[in-house]
């Protein structure tokens, strides 16, 4: 049978042994030798930096998109086209409920598009508008094949009821 092998004292130092010079603890029964002051410390144990508006800061503090550098630099926050979501709203409608508003979403994603890519940085939701426009095409396409459709009835009905 197996199993952890027998006590052997030999093994181990004495509870008397010298404790050497680089322990992190003092022996038993003496004081903790003074230390030094420490910096604080913020999170993950990173060194700690004075409060934001402190000389000496360094990088890292205060909201970075509000920082003024003058005219000409940077492109600040770019933010949605003020029409994308009206757009997409037209053209989904178009699909759905009246195709006749299909040629308002596609006029108006047009105008939209053209600022967009005028200015690329400076919206974000370009896939909002370009999909509102393809609907409002959609939905366009919709209507002018239900109008021929009603042609395409409605002559005939015309003609046979003149007869």
């Amino acid at each position: 049978m197996s199993g952890p092998p027998p006590y052997d004292p030999s093994q181990y130092p004495p509870q008397d042994a010298p404790v050497p010079q680089d322990a992190p603890y003092p022996p038993p029964g003496q004081p903790y030798p003074p230390q030094q002051p420490q910096p604080p410390q913020g999170a993950y144990g990173q060194p700690g930096y004075p409060p934001p508006g402190y000389p000496g800061q360094g990088y890292g503090y205060g909201p970075y998109p509000n920082v003024n550098y003058g005219y000409g630099y940077g492109y600040g926050w770019a933010r949605e086209h003020p029409q994308g979501t009206t757009i997409l709203i037209l053209g989904i409608c178009s699909l759905v409920v009246c195709q006749l508003i299909g040629p308002f979403a596609w006029t108006m994603g047009n105008k939209a598009l053209a600022e967009i890519d005028q200015n690329p940085y400076a919206y974000t939701n370009r896939a909002n508008v370009a999909a509102g426009r393809v609907c409002g095409i959609i939905g366009t396409a919709l209507m002018g094949l239900w109008l021929v459709w009603l042609v395409v009835i409605l002559i005939p009905l015309l003609v046979a009821s003149g007869n």
